[in-house]
């Protein structure tokens, strides 16, 4: 099954605005939120720096990007012309942020352009991740810096124990919506072999317990099932009532690590 994030942008109106609200929905979460800023607090920004962000989305990191003290400038870009514009309206308010609409693998930009080149669960989604890391190192002023915030979505879970039926959701999800679930654990060898020298590596952990976020993801599964006839409706009603129950009664967990990488041009 195709991944739904790679093709963004043939997706309908409806489908899209509802991915949009799973980047604002994920962006919320206090705890993502505290891996993002463990992730970019390993980032040693020059002043002033122009920053690239590939893969933006809604913008949800490049706001956050934009309002560090030793930047200058953020562009994002995204393939997705319909998340750029929800991007541009959140953004309105801060002038150092624009967004274009652009290919990870085949950015519009000159060599050496950027001194920071910021990947936030991206790469995971991109058919042909080393032509995307190759244009970064392109555009990227000699010691320039490559930094990288990605899930290790194969250990995503919600389950309880053996057989719980949201696993299931779970699975249907990813195999929809995340084209190379296992990338973190290549991630260092593919940033080596674009040149660069990396500098830090380190691991997260995402625990959910109270159905902030991770219930979303059971939801896009059933969906995903429900859409290929795997289930019926009364099916897909009480594998999403099953999850809200366990938040309701204190029941929820879910968890997904994730990786950061953090690499020099030399």
């Amino acid at each position: 099954m195709p991944d739904v994030w790679a093709t963004v942008a043939e997706q309908d109106e409806e489908t899209q605005k509802r991915l949009a609200e799973v980047l604002e929905t994920r962006g919320a979460d206090p705890e993502q939120q505290e891996l993002r800023n463990a992730f970019l607090d390993d980032i040693a920004f020059p002043g002033e720096a122009t920053v690239l962000e590939v893969g933006c989305g809604t913008g949800v990191l490049t706001r956050r990007l934009a309002e560090l003290p030793n930047v200058g400038e953020v562009v994002g870009v995204d393939v997705a012309g319909a998340l750029l514009a929800v991007a541009a309206e959140l953004a309105s308010g801060l002038p150092n942020v624009s967004f274009t609409e652009a290919d990870a693998r085949a950015l519009p930009f000159g060599d050496e352009s950027f001194d920071a080149v910021v990947f936030d669960s991206t790469l995971t989604h991109v058919p042909g991740p080393d032509e995307a890391l190759a244009e970064a190192f392109r555009v990227l002023r000699r010691r320039g810096l490559l930094a990288a915030f990605e899930g290790d979505y194969a250990t995503t879970t919600v389950a309880l124990g053996a057989d719980d039926p949201l696993q299931a959701c779970v699975d249907a999800m990813l195999s929809g919506s995340v084209h190379d679930r296992w990338i973190v654990r290549r991630l260092p060898r593919l940033v080596r072999a674009c040149g660069f020298d990396v500098s830090r590596l380190r691991s997260f952990g995402y625990v959910d317990l109270d159905g902030s976020y991770m219930p979303t993801i059971v939801d896009r599964g059933v969906d995903v099932l429900h859409a290929a006839g795997q289930i019926a409706d009364d099916a897909a009603s009480a594998l999403k009532a099953e999850a809200r129950r366990r938040v309701e009664t204190g029941t929820w967990f879910g968890h997904i690590a994730y990786a950061s990488i953090v690499a020099v041009k030399p």
